[in-house]
């Protein structure tokens, strides 16, 4: 059965979703809608235990919960490069934003392209852009 296929039945735990939830979620969004999750629930969610679900979530044109999964992707991004890369690891987030740059539609390469940009300049950095969902619903290329 594939993920599409799985019938979504809740969160264990909101707060601290597994992978799997995640994903039957993201093909399910109407399910539990965001305004019943837990305040903060895209700040939560973006850290190292799901980047990896969210960035194949936001790849995948058919996902239903993708522009949610590239908000929390740009959330990941600004964290790593705002903490100088304590908060996760430098090399995830590199290695992810290669493969956005080689399989990505433009909404995923617009993502790789912004986080090299703040990369080379951190001063690039706007919390309602990165944070709030501003480069989702407001696509752009950040300019050198």
């Amino acid at each position: 059965m594939s993920v599409q296929q799985t019938v979504f039945r809740g969160f264990a735990n909101p707060v601290d979703p597994a992978p799997a939830e995640m994903r039957a979620w993201a093909y399910h969004p109407d399910a539990v809608p965001l305004q019943n999750m837990p305040a903060d629930w895209d700040l939560l969610v973006a850290g190292d235990h799901l980047v990896l679900t969210l960035f194949e979530l936001a790849i995948d044109p058919a996902c239903p919960a993708r522009r949610f999964a590239l908000h929390c992707l740009y959330i990941y991004a600004a964290d790593g490069i705002r903490t100088n890369f304590r908060a996760h690891p430098k090399r995830r987030l590199r290695k992810m934003v290669e493969q956005a740059e080689q399989e990505g539609d433009e909404l995923v390469t617009t993502w790789a392209h912004n986080v090299r940009m703040l990369l080379a300049r951190p001063e690039l950095f706007d919390y309602p852009d990165w944070c709030e969902g501003g480069l989702v619903r407001h696509p752009r290329k950040l300019a050198a």
